[in-house]
């Protein structure tokens, strides 16, 4: 299984969200490279990066942070958070980040996401975020009229070939990930399902291994302490 240490953006520092309430953030670092040199030095080859302000307003404030990233090198990188067109698809791409990840522009405008899945394969991914079940957009701001299970066998049906599922409830708040959610998402035979929100011990992500999940990404847990990024890559890690 892969594993992706997660660093989320907001005005250029590394931060953590409580439940996708941009009112609760922490903020754990104002060095994004220094993080993920870190995780390098763990033995991380993945990093999974969000542009929190980009997925709120769209705007591109953590660019240049990103573009550092990708300079750095060392990880493969996928970047989620306000991607809605083409050029920014591109623009990233160009930088050197090997995925991005379309979210409110797969739900509003889902004839644009099959046709970029088509065009550039699993170069693309979908982030799909639920809360009690339903997809949310705009920076888990608003949820859409659709359950999130459903979404992703659409998604899969389109061209999709993979998605990361996050359970808003479970995000940053360390208390468990929603395995029952990745069991039935691993019923969509031929989607690769990444893992995230509220992953917090070594047993949960043997469980999502054993499950046939294709990665997880840990955000909070490394932050605090309560997972070793070492120890996890060393136990249930992919190169």
């Amino acid at each position: 299984m892969q594993i992706f240490p997660a660093i989320d953006l907001s005005g250029g520092r590394v931060v953590r969200l409580y439940q996708g309430d941009y009112d609760k953030m922490t903020v754990y670092g104002r060095d994004p490279c220094a993080a993920a040199r870190e995780f390098i030095a763990a033995g991380a080859g993945y990093l999974h990066v969000v542009d929190l302000d980009g997925a709120k307003d769209g705007t591109v404030q953590n660019f240049e942070s990103i573009a550092a990233l990708a300079k750095q090198g060392g990880l493969w990188i996928e970047v989620g958070g306000g991607i809605r067109t083409e050029e920014r698809i591109r623009r990233y791409l160009d930088l050197g980040v090997s995925r991005c990840i379309l979210g409110t522009a797969a739900v509003k405008d889902f004839d644009f996401t099959e046709k970029m899945a088509r065009k550039y394969g699993d170069r693309i991914a979908v982030g799909v975020d639920a809360r009690d079940g339903y997809v949310a957009v705009n920076g888990w701001k608003e949820l859409s009229a659709e359950r999130g299970v459903d979404f992703c066998r659409r998604l899969y049906g389109a061209g999709v070939g993979t998605v990361i599922y996050t359970d808003i409830s479970r995000d940053g708040a360390e208390c468990g990930t929603n395995l029952e959610l990745y069991r039935q998402l691993a019923e969509i035979k031929g989607l690769h399902v990444t893992a995230s929100g509220g992953i917090s011990s070594l047993d949960e992500l043997r469980q999502l291994q054993s499950i046939g999940t294709s990665a997880a990404i840990l955000g909070k847990a490394l932050y605090t302490g309560r997972l070793r990024l070492s120890e996890v890559i060393k136990e249930v890690g992919a190169c």
